[in-house]
């Protein structure tokens, strides 16, 4: 009988080969368990196996889905969220910052008048559930553009309106997520305004990576050259709180 083997059998399958010759690596433990920890190892085949700039399906608008669950916090329970949800993100400013020449203050406005990318994609939460949807915001890359990246920086860090008890959310990606082209931060879904339980007034959306990557409720992006120190550590609250995997790839 013939075997149906995914993309994640097989990286799988080619990493437990890789592993078996890689002994003479890192001895001393350091270095072997800083390149060949499971994870490492998902995003480097992954991305050996295809291109960094390949592209996630997209469909059209007769295979959207006639329902699209929320994933994560339905709202932002915080003052400030509340207040600018009551004012409808009139007086709204993402902060961008951290390791840029020129730190950015924008209004909804001007993130709206930015050239926009629109995409029909695929959404897999980790909890099993997939829907299709789409999507309607800039590129990611427009704005770090503006900003003016250091060279010094490494990850692209979403700091959150939302909490979990008392923990703010969080998510972070690398450069090579960041300036993908389907990387956008979404202002609309669906050809409406982003709903509140789908992240209003702005979301994260990273195509090839698990749902929990999608930050919601996005009020700062920080450039950094490191994830130590920002929550504990591990570059995302779930990845803090739960283990899950940093790199998400799908």
């Amino acid at each position: 009988m013939s075997r149906l083997i995914t993309r994640r059998n097989a990286l799988v399958g080619i990493g437990a080969g890789l592993l078996a010759g890689c002994d003479a690596v890192g001895k001393s433990g350091t270095g072997r368990e800083l390149l060949f920890t499971a994870e490492n190892m998902h995003r480097w085949l992954q991305r050996t196996i295809s291109s960094p700039t390949a592209l996630a399906p997209e469909f059209s608008r007769a295979q959207m889905s006639p329902y699209f669950r929320t994933n994560g916090n339905r709202t932002a329970d915080t003052p400030d969220y509340q207040a600018l949800l009551a004012d409808r993100f009139a007086s709204y400013r993402l902060a961008v910052d951290g390791l840029v020449a020129r730190p950015l203050s924008l209004s909804l406005d001007q993130i709206r008048s930015m050239p926009t990318r629109t995409q029909i994609t695929r959404h897999d939460c980790v909890e099993g559930w997939s829907a299709i949807g789409e999507w309607h915001g800039p590129p990611l890359k427009l704005i770090l553009d503006q900003a003016g990246l250091s060279d010094r920086a490494k990850y692209i860090v979403f700091h959150c309106f939302d909490r979990f008890g008392a923990n703010s959310y969080y998510e972070s990606i690398d450069l090579i997520d960041a300036f993908h082209p389907q990387t956008i931060l979404a202002w609309a879904m669906n050809r409406r305004n982003l709903p509140v339980g789908h992240g209003a007034p702005l979301r994260l959306r990273v195509e090839r990576q698990l749902g929990y990557k999608h930050a919601k409720f996005i009020r700062r992006i920080e450039a950094v050259d490191s994830l130590a120190g920002i929550g504990r550590g591990k570059g995302g609250f779930w990845e803090d709180i739960a283990d899950y995997e940093w790199y998400a790839g799908i």
